[in-house]
This record gives C-alpha cells, sequence and structure tokens, in this order.
C-alpha cells in the first residue's frame, strides 16, 4: 500500500465558523459531525477534522492545490467577503497574488488565525518560469 495522507486536525474557537468558512471560499461541504468534529473532506479524500478547544491555538499552514477556475471562484469569494489577501505569508504584498511557478497564488488567514493557501500550481513546478517573484494586484482586495 503506498502512503496517503488522510487527515488532521485542525484546532478552532469554534469548529462550526472554521468549517463553513474553509467550505465556502473554496466551494467544500461540511460532513456531518463524528464526535467533537466537523469535518470538510478535499477532492482527493484529505478531511481536515475542525475541533473547538478553550486554549491558545498556535498558528497553523494549510495549503490548497486548485483548479484555475477554482482560484478565480475562491478569489472572488474573498474579496467579495472583504477578507484580507496578500501574495506571501508574511503579508509583504497585500492585495495581491504571487505567480509562482507560473501558477498563482494567495494567502489569507481563517477565523481561528490559521494561515491558509490556494495554489494552481505546486511549488518547484517550473523554477525557471518568467513569473517567479512577480505579484499582481486584486481589483477590490482589501
Amino acid at each position: 500500500m503506498s502512503v496517503e495522507f488522510n487527515h488532521t486536525i485542525v484546532l478552532s474557537r469554534d469548529r462550526e465558523k472554521s468549517a463553513r468558512f474553509l467550505a465556502e471560499i473554496l466551494g467544500l461541504e461540511v460532513g456531518a459531525p463524528a464526535g467533537v468534529f466537523l469535518p470538510v473532506t478535499t477532492a482527493n479524500g484529505v478531511t481536515l477534522d475542525f475541533l473547538t478547544i478553550d486554549a491558545d491555538i498556535p498558528m497553523q499552514h494549510y495549503a490548497f492545490l486548485v483548479s484555475e477556475d477554482e482560484f478565480d471562484e475562491a478569489l472572488a469569494r474573498l474579496v467579495a467577503a472583504r477578507i484580507p489577501i496578500q501574495a506571501d505569508p508574511h503579508g509583504n504584498h497585500p492585495r495581491k497574488i504571487n505567480r509562482h511557478d507560473g501558477g498563482r497564488g494567495v494567502y489569507f488567514l481563517d477565523p481561528a488565525g490559521h494561515g491558509l493557501e490556494i495554489i494552481t500550481r505546486p511549488y518547484g513546478t517550473d523554477p525557471s518560469s518568467p513569473l517567479n517573484g512577480v505579484t499582481e494586484d486584486v481589483p477590490g482586495a482589501v
């Protein structure tokens, strides 16, 4: 059997709020509660099990590979919801997307403060792309 990533637990202050946020932005469904967990499953079968806790939550990073059309749809949802976006994880390029490896990528925070990222090409797939290091403004972005 080959090794596959199956699921992870995502800590939040409000599992419902965080799960619905991710599902709305990515165009996914929130599953039925499974005990203390509220699942969101991606197209490749990986489940993010949201768990409400009453404690300090360290920031985690979750990146999602999407198609060009899915990227456009998610970006439009982020802009419409006035969720701040940036082209890099450090916030040096607010209101922009990146063009790494000839694709597109954007970073934003979820309600629990986790760093989320959507990309259209896996990093390192085109290290000689002339678009590496390029950012683009997103009209209407905050």
